[in-house]
């Protein structure tokens, strides 16, 4: 009976070990067009795990393939099958729709560290969705007033329809106006010859556009060709690392919005860039950052808490008590960034145009929806 009740004894306790382990899905694209951002945000998550030394966090990876409904299937997957207690990874806001709202009503944590349709930071906003990195007006906006202080007049502007596209122009115009001429792309377009020959007649003095992952660099490599001149603005999403690198010497000179730069000065950041190019030998994008701030958060709150007590491990990530790799951070009311949009300049590097931190936007940014949100 003794060894009975020890051997019993010994596998509760491996059992209690066991279940005290964090399971973390990540549903990110990794393949196809844009699936260097879903790359990025991995390998910059991936990096803190590694960093922060711990061994009782398993983290699984599926592809998405940017598609809603292969996201959807994966995250019940992860949901009632692998009993995850924290959901993360998803690039597309129309995936994030797809999964988020009923992940979170279910109880399981969502912590986004790239996707921010408007409806989730305001009447869809839950108590167990929190956003790292923006919403997905933000940028924009901060991109909209930037210009109207630099006196452009009427600008082009474009963005791929689906939500952060039409997100993306909704927050230009909310601090720029109305511009010359709006219109939206097909998501994964990659002939751009109609809306380029549009923009050529319209009497524009500048461009804005939204068109992230391959959607840019096919953009920018058409509208160089064209030899129209006119100077072209956009956000971060449109002009990271990759697409630089893919576009060359056509980027110089645009200015972009991004809440991150890797030329930002703390030491938080210094360390991340240095550690990311020697893990992968590449300078990380504003997508690594993210990665890499979300599994930060994380694991504060998980100095904190166990995902099984959500209110305390829901405060704790409220509380974010971490070293970001912007700086100061901090949560509004509906769980996305209190932050400083920065400008950055693309300019020619050592061997290939880079992003320039040239100075900041708006400072203490607050989105346009936490208003709406009855949390």
């Amino acid at each position: 009976m003794k060894r009975l009740a020890i051997a019993a004894t010994a596998a509760l306790a491996l059992a209690t070990a066991a279940q005290a382990d964090t399971k973390i899905g990540m549903i990110t694209t990794l393949s196809g067009g844009g699936s260097h951002l879903g790359i990025d945000v991995r390998d910059g998550f991936m990096l803190a795990i590694a960093q922060s030394g711990r061994t009782d966090i398993e983290v699984m990876i599926e592809d998405d393939a940017r598609k809603p409904d292969v996201a959807k299937t994966i995250s019940d997957k992860f949901v009632q099958r692998d009993n995850v207690d924290i959901l993360t990874g998803i690039i597309w806001s129309n995936l994030a729709m797809a999964v988020v709202p009923s992940v979170t009503r279910g109880g399981t944590f969502y912590i986004s560290p790239n996707a921010g349709p408007s409806p989730l930071a305001g009447a869809m906003c839950n108590e167990n969705y929190f956003n790292v990195a923006w919403q997905n007006n933000d940028l924009h906006a901060a991109m909209g007033a930037y210009m109207k202080d630099a006196g452009v007049e009427k600008p082009f502007i474009l963005a791929p329809n689906y939500p952060a596209g039409t997100d993306a122009l909704t927050g230009f115009k909310s601090t720029f106006g109305e511009p010359e001429r709006e219109i939206f792309t097909q998501l994964g377009q990659t002939d751009y010859a109609a809306e380029i020959a549009q923009i050529r007649a319209s009497g524009a003095d500048s461009v804005f556009f939204f068109l992230p992952g391959g959607m840019g660099i096919s953009f920018m490599k058409q509208y160089a060709a064209s030899g129209v001149d006119l100077p072209v603005y956009g956000p971060a999403f449109s002009f990271d690392e990759v697409i630089l690198g893919a576009v060359g010497d056509a980027a110089l000179g645009v200015f972009n919005t991004s809440q991150w730069a890797y030329d930002l000065d703390n030491p938080t950041n210094a360390a991340f860039v240095e550690s990311f190019r020697a893990e992968y030998g590449r300078t990380p994008t504003l997508y690594a950052s993210q990665g890499f701030d979300t599994a930060n958060l994380i694991l504060s709150a998980l100095e904190v808490a166990e995902p099984s007590d959500a209110d305390a491990f829901r405060a704790a990530l409220e509380a974010a008590n971490f070293d970001s790799v912007r700086g100061d951070f901090a949560f509004n009311s509906n769980h996305h960034p209190v932050q400083d949009i920065l400008v950055r300049q693309v300019v020619a590097g050592d061997g290939k145009p880079t992003n320039q931190l040239v100075g900041v936007a708006v400072e203490d940014h607050r989105d346009a929806y936490a208003a709406e949100c009855n949390m």
